[in-house]
């Protein structure tokens, strides 16, 4: 379910935006500076939020110097080293609670994120709102941990990004809006008006109560072509056009939605065969032209988000006793190639 209330419920001064209310003071914290990172912020900022930024030093060292450029299908925007904050660390920040804290690191990093924005009770309040823009199954449950459930939120992102300098981001591709909601609990008003701040700056994005539903189709979606795509260094769109792939793909998807079901969760169909109608019709052709971050990983020599995504699969998938070997092929393929580039 999309939510569509355009009701306030914070003490914001506000403006409007296609006739539904924005908050131009939020504050919000981008914890990480990887592509998405980067661009979510783009949005942010074009949509006069007040936005501050953790991330590497060499990325704070850029930012502060040159701003943050977005270019891309959804226009260039520049943001002055002035218009908003960055540090290397959360102890760097200036001491005031956020609205928003949006994570945007690996998912490997859930855990050490969780511990340090807890340990950081300053810059939070129970008001916060913790939105996890991070692929992968799972994070929701790490942050868990630490934070109350009604304060997590997960985003699911079907938009391509590269980053080719430390401070610019490039969005290449695009199949459906960000959609942002609750694993736990129902979605509420101060969530619509983030997705209207990051909607009004570029990206479409819609709140939503469906959540579980759009994590488990993006788990379909990447598990099938992030590893395959790394493996074999080729877009998303070549992989469709190859029998062999495709075969490989489907199965994976198949291995994916048999785990799915046995473990209680859902997504927006009713059956693999269904999924992989739309996968090659619609999906696959929206991103045809997006190399995987997980070949962006392996190519820089890092560490790679396998373990959230196929890994995740596999942990499931024994826990309910089924036999997933696409999926095993690929994960294992993957961390050996990982450790052949370290080395």
């Amino acid at each position: 379910m999309i939510l569509k209330s355009s009701k306030t419920v914070t003490n914001c001064p506000y403006s409007t935006y296609n006739g539904t209310v924005l908050m131009p003071n939020m504050n919000v914290l981008i914890y990480g500076a990887g592509a998405v990172g980067l661009g979510v912020a783009s949005c942010l900022l074009k949509s006069k939020a007040k936005v501050d930024i953790v991330a590497r030093p060499s990325t704070v060292e850029c930012l502060k110097k040159d701003g943050l450029v977005r270019k891309g299908i959804f226009g260039e925007f520049h943001a002055g080293p002035g218009d908003f904050g960055s540090a290397t660390s959360l102890d760097a920040l200036p001491e005031h609670r956020y609205d928003f804290i949006l994570v945007c690191t690996k998912s490997f990093d859930s855990e050490n994120a969780a511990k340090d924005i807890q340990s950081h009770a300053n810059l939070y309040n129970k008001r916060t709102r913790i939105v996890l823009f991070q692929n992968g199954w799972g994070n929701a449950e790490i942050f868990a941990q630490y934070f109350p459930k009604e304060q997590i939120f997960n985003a699911r992102v079907i938009t391509g990004f590269t980053r080719p300098g430390p401070n610019e981001v490039v969005i290449t591709v695009h199949a459906q809006p960000i959609h942002i909601g609750s694993l736990f609990s129902q979605t509420g008003e101060d969530m619509a008006n983030l997705c209207r701040a990051i909607d009004s700056g570029g990206i479409p994005c819609e709140p939503t109560d469906a959540i579980e539903k759009d994590l488990w189709a993006k788990m379909l979606y990447n598990c099938a072509l992030n590893p395959l795509g790394a493996m074999l260094n080729l877009p998303y769109g070549a992989l469709a056009e190859d029998d062999h792939c495709r075969t490989i793909m489907d199965n994976i998807i198949k291995e994916v939605f048999a785990v799915m079901q046995k473990a209680g969760f859902q997504t927006h169909w009713q059956n693999a065969d269904d999924f992989l109608k739309i996968f090659y019709a619609r999906l696959v052709p929206d991103t045809a032209g997006h190399r995987s971050s997980m070949l962006q990983d392996i190519t820089a020599g890092k560490r790679t988000e396998i373990d959230a995504l196929n890994g995740a699969v596999i942990r499931l998938a024994d826990a309910h006793h089924i036999d997933v070997p696409y999926n095993h092929c690929v994960y294992e393929a993957i961390r050996k190639k990982q450790a052949n580039e370290k080395n």
